[in-house]
């Protein structure tokens, strides 16, 4: 997309870009990844600022981080108190960004930053997200791709979502549409789905996905259970965030229904056979499994609903920032209006 900046109209600009990077103990891949992203960056001819999240690193990624932008002005840093989580370094890193575009790609090195031109250039011709596609995945099998591949199926059928990849941390995404999405929890991985529930036209890409050369991997196959966890809330939210009667009224017919047809079946019982309806055990078991998992599916979901009214308080945030650097009063005035 063409700009035109109010103080020359006829003249156009490339849009500018922020650089969301979340870093968790990643001291060597650190400044590989800052030169490989100011390499892409400046042959791509666009004005770009980098903004590295640091999550809570104990391993010295803090101080290479001081390094980088002691000499280096467009590197941003946002240090969090102790260790949030991806999902709260991504939000920070969106609610910190200033220019037009954002991008979101992970620290280790594992996302190609040579694919972020192509992404860009799909957010120009109209799209308002960009998701990579790790096809060629460089993982291990068991650990990595098999959980991967069930969660996305999982998910694509669930949601009615089409969609390859949604673990895959290198999007593109216009700043107006990442600024109105919420994250919290793990949330991270259903970013191309909440921006569809926004009205965004997206679009899925491949990608080039490299093996990981310095540290340790953060996930795990036990990962796998929290992404049903948070499958629940999206479907949740995406159905019936605006009419949970729906859902509930239907919990509450078919559990009355069966009660109903317990104590019917109970009295014929007793009438034909005479069993005692007092102290027949299926009817007391079945009304007690029922009622207790109607119970805890509801305030399940009914927590995921006061966590987003907490969250969506504007004097509340899921993460604490103990330091920013070389952000500017203007920049850092902005980022509380939109958070606001």
């Amino acid at each position: 997309m063409k700009i035109y900046r109010p103080d020359d109209e006829n003249t156009e600009f490339l849009a500018s870009v922020s650089i969301v990077i979340p870093i968790f103990n990643e001291v060597e891949n650190t400044p590989l990844m800052y030169e490989e992203l100011t390499h892409a960056m400046q042959n791509c001819g666009r004005e770009y600022e980098l903004i590295f999240v640091d999550d809570g690193s104990v391993d010295g990624t803090r101080e290479r981080l001081h390094e980088l932008a002691a000499h280096d002005a467009r590197v941003k840093l946002v240090l969090f108190r102790r260790n949030y989580g991806q999902s709260a370094a991504m939000l920070a890193g969106m609610q910190h960004a200033t220019l037009d575009y954002v991008v979101t790609i992970d620290g280790d090195l594992q996302n190609d930053p040579r694919d972020i031109p192509m992404m860009l250039s799909h957010l120009d011709n109209g799209y308002d997200l960009v998701h990579g596609w790790r096809k060629d995945r460089q993982d291990k099998l068991v650990s990595r791709k098999i959980p991967s591949k069930v969660a996305n199926w999982l998910i694509s059928k669930t949601t009615g979502f089409p969609i390859h990849d949604l673990g895959c941390t290198l999007k593109a995404i216009r700043r107006e549409i990442a600024s109105q999405i919420e994250l919290y929890g793990e949330m991270h991985r259903f970013i191309p789905i909440l921006a569809h529930q926004l009205g965004a036209k997206s679009i899925e890409v491949v990608t080039n996905h490299r093996a990981r050369q310095f540290g340790e991997t953060k996930y795990g196959i036990g990962r796998t259970f929290r992404v049903v966890l948070d499958l629940m809330t999206v479907k949740f939210m995406l159905s019936y965030l605006s009419s949970p009667m729906k859902l509930f009224g239907k919990l509450g017919l078919w559990v009355t229904g069966a009660g109903v047809l317990s104590v019917g079946a109970t009295i014929a019982m007793r009438l034909l056979s005479g069993v005692d309806m007092t102290g027949n055990p299926l009817l007391l078991l079945g009304a007690l499994s029922v009622i207790l998992g109607v119970q805890f599916f509801s305030l399940g979901l009914l927590g995921e609903m006061c966590v987003r009214i907490y969250y969506g308080d504007e004097k509340n945030s899921p993460y604490q920032v103990r330091e920013t650097v070389n952000f500017t009063s203007e920049e850092f005035e902005l980022k509380v209006t939109r958070a606001a």
